[in-house]
């Protein structure tokens, strides 16, 4: 199957995490599966070649839309539909699988003139964006649901999202997300530990993800430290700072900053616990890289953490900003180690039966099989 992946602003070819990383761990794996998969993403710099064929097999497009260098993700989507529209015309796709809004938007302009039917994933929805934006993005993500032949989600969470902007619920169908089993595993080097047990939270520095909640619990937690890994603002990191100094706290919490994706299984695997623990819906890929390193997890209990931890199973679910659920989730599992064995070891199983990319792929192949027929050209 010829397979064109859309990902407007998100390059493949810098797949630290999120989208790139997504399109790029998909694309690499349905290679394997013996499809031919070309992703075209927006030329971001200057000295890019326009194509460009990965060590993984798959090609990258790199679309002269607009500047060679970074904008805003819904800039110049006319200049780069209408490359689609003439590229298509000349090597026809089999099928478009679009990620993010902006990729739907211009992947149905131009597939529809061709008759190639269009899957979506969107990567995030537009209800947590704000004032004007959020009223374009939604209805431009409640016309690409309409128009597309599948919509591929994540979790039971955007499904309900989905199904409430409008969007059939009958197209909506649920893949997970991926964890690459050969970086992410038990077996491997671990990071110096600094005290006798070791809670480890990854995420962009963002009041909503509850990073100042694990710091409360500290004072609660004897001989244990908190490691947060992630990328912020100063403000954030001296307002995290500030209230582990108020708590007494400081000595045993490090802000690590960010982690470079070859380090995070051995920042992972240091953890005696890893801790999600936003407050609003999250569907990170932080709690899938820990169980497969064996390591179980506390998260809150929204969004998709509620598909991805199996609550006493895989790790434990507390209500969010609930923080005597969260201190009590958090001693139960360091102080017994025994639970702690069994949760990593269910969390690992049930990484490499649903979560390895080959799986996913397996999953995302069968789904492109039933739209593969040719819809109706429209002009």
């Amino acid at each position: 199957m010829k397979i064109a992946m859309v990902s407007v602003h998100a390059s493949p070819l810098t797949p630290d995490s999120g989208q790139s990383l997504h399109v790029a761990s998909l694309s690499a794996a349905l290679v394997r599966l013996g499809h031919e998969v070309t992703v075209y993403t927006r030329r971001d710099a200057e000295g890019l070649l326009s194509e460009i064929t990965t060590p993984d097999g798959y090609q990258v497009v790199h679309v002269p839309a607009g500047p060679a260098r970074q904008v805003k993700p819904d800039a110049r989507m006319g200049d780069f539909a209408q490359f689609l529209l003439d590229d298509w015309g000349v090597r026809r796709p089999d099928l478009v699988h679009a990620h993010y809004w902006t990729s739907g938007l211009v992947s149905l302009l131009a597939a529809q003139r061709h008759g190639i039917p269009v899957v979506q994933s969107y990567h995030g929805l537009g209800a947590r964006s704000r004032g004007e934006e959020m009223v374009r993005r939604i209805s431009t993500e409640r016309l690409v649901g309409r128009e597309a032949e599948l919509v591929v989600a994540t979790c039971e969470d955007e499904v309900h999202e989905l199904v409430g902007m409008g969007i059939a619920r009958a197209k909506i169908e649920i893949v997970p997300r991926g964890v690459d089993p050969e970086l992410f595993g038990s077996r491997g080097a671990a990071a110096q530990k600094t005290a006798p047990q070791r809670i480890v939270s990854v995420g962009k520095l963002l009041p909503h993800n509850g990073f100042a909640d694990l710091v409360a619990a500290l004072p609660r937690l004897l001989d244990t430290e908190l490691v947060i890994a992630g990328r912020g603002t100063r403000a954030e990191e001296r307002r995290l700072q500030g209230w582990a100094r108020k708590l007494g706290v400081a000595d045993r919490m490090m802000l690590a900053g960010h982690v470079a994706r070859k380090d995070m299984p051995a920042l992972l695997r240091s953890a005696d616990v890893v801790a999600c623990v936003p407050w609003v819906e999250s569907y990170g890929v932080v709690p899938l890289e820990a169980m497969a390193c064996g390591v179980p997890v506390v998260a809150s209990a929204v969004g998709g953490l509620t598909d991805i931890v199996i609550d006493h199973v895989t790790g434990v679910l507390v209500p969010p900003r609930d923080l005597k659920r969260l201190i009590r989730a958090l001693r139960v599992m360091l102080s017994d180690s025994t639970l702690r064995g069994t949760c990593g070891v269910a969390g690992e199983d049930r990484i490499r039966a649903r979560h390895t990319w080959s799986e996913v792929a397996k999953r995302v192949e069968r789904l492109y099989q039933r739209v593969e027929q040719p819809v109706a050209a429209r002009s």
